[in-house]
């Protein structure tokens, strides 16, 4: 099927946040500058993004139809077969998109090189082109990324491109039943983690941090070591577990995999929350009676990488 739309993934800039709440730049402004922010800061990195943004529509105009939306529209946005999406902002974005772009090609431009560590972004204004020529030419080389998602028994299913946070959505414990490798235990801690390859130097890489570092306090040759996952696997972590009589530790952290899943019963009366790359306002309510099972999509993500 021949590509006849780019669509391109924005998000707002801090400073167009603050415009939208604030009503106008001047009093965005006064906000920042009163709680001790950098104006200028803010300034430049929405003037840099737009440039950015205004120079890649242009180029793009060259080649290809193309539309601008919004990450917000994203969740509910229909992509097609006919389409290549093109993100053009941070890593989290183009993260945020892959759950929604159903497999089809993402070319992802990094707007703002000095401020962007760009992980994900392999493309910038000046090399994009030859990318969107290539996909529209099908003879393009990409990477597969696998998904990580959670079903409950009622068929609701949440995917993550990095991680999974199953637990409390406040600063108490979280309660639940926990299943793996058919062990099964009550636990009391501050959630769950699930990570991807991609997300594993995100999040589960702070818990490995910290893992480490206590233990570097007791055996001082202790040395950080970051996870190294598989492309078709997952790996889960238990943040802080507590043992008491009601609550066990030993299931603290284990892989997923086609064959391993992990299945989790919530035993929180309200609160209880899952929710996927860092993004809470994409959640699934997880309270008392909910069961989630974990595991590795059959669904995957599909990345533009330079030939």
């Amino acid at each position: 099927m021949n590509i006849e739309y780019a669509i391109i993934v924005k998000n707002k800039t801090r400073l167009e946040s603050l415009i939208e709440r604030f009503n106008t730049k001047a009093q965005a402004k006064f906000y920042i500058e009163r709680s001790g922010g950098n104006y200028h800061d803010y300034f430049e990195e929405h003037e840099t993004f737009h440039l950015a943004l205004q120079n890649l529509q242009t180029k793009l105009s060259k080649i290809i139809k193309h539309k601008t939306v919004e990450r917000h529209f994203i969740p509910s946005y229909i992509f097609s077969e006919k389409n290549v999406v093109i993100v053009i902002g941070q890593d989290g974005l183009v993260a945020n998109t892959a759950k929604y772009a159903n497999g089809i090609p993402i070319i992802a431009v990094n707007p703002d090189e000095k401020r962007y560590d760009g992980v994900l972004l392999p493309y910038n204004i000046n090399n994009f082109e030859a990318a969107v020529q290539s996909v529209i030419n099908k003879d393009f080389k990409y990477k597969t990324v696998a998904f990580a998602e959670v079903k409950l028994q009622d068929g609701q299913t949440l995917l993550a491109f990095n991680d999974l946070f199953i637990g409390s959505a406040t600063h108490v414990s979280s309660r639940y039943s926990i299943t793996f490798k058919k062990q099964t235990e009550e636990h009391s801690s501050s959630g769950i983690i699930i990570s991807t390859k991609a997300g594993s130097t995100g999040w589960l890489s702070s818990v490995f941090n910290m893992a480490y570092g206590i233990a570097g306090i007791f055996d001082k040759k202790q040395k950080i070591k970051q996870p190294d996952l598989k492309e078709n696997e997952l790996l889960f972590a238990v943040r802080e577990p507590f043992k008491s009589k009601r609550s066990q530790i030993s299931i603290n952290a284990g892989f997923l995999n086609n064959s391993n899943k992990l299945v989790i019963e919530s035993q929180m009366p309200a609160n209880g929350v899952i929710f996927s790359d860092g993004i809470e306002t994409d959640f699934l309510q997880f309270n008392s009676g909910a069961i989630a099972t974990v595991g590795l999509s059959s669904k995957t993500a599909t990345l533009v990488i330079p030939l």
